[in-house]
């Protein structure tokens, strides 16, 4: 039995209880991946030195675009920015 403190919510709290609740979470998920979609897409049409400037590559926003395993695009381009600062 785990025990939990007065102030955390359980995961059944934290789920949708009605389907219309739960439709409009699956809309806003998804309008925000098309929105990082866009974005990412918008990085990939700058020019490579605009993209040196900000520290980053082609191949940094192709591997953010291809995140899995819990990652997030941001922090696979704020892992690549960290690494070329270093440099």
């Amino acid at each position: 039995m785990a025990l939990s403190l007065p102030g955390e919510r359980s995961v059944t709290a934290a789920t949708p209880n009605s389907p219309l609740r739960a439709l409009f979470a699956w809309v806003a998920k998804v309008n925000a991946d098309r929105a990082r979609r866009t974005a990412l897409q918008r990085l990939l049409e700058l020019d490579s030195d605009r993209l040196n400037d900000l520290g980053l590559s082609h191949t940094d926003i192709h591997d953010a675009m291809m995140v899995r395993g819990g990652r997030t695009a941001t922090m696979v381009l704020n892992t690549a920015r960290a690494k070329r600062s270093l440099r």
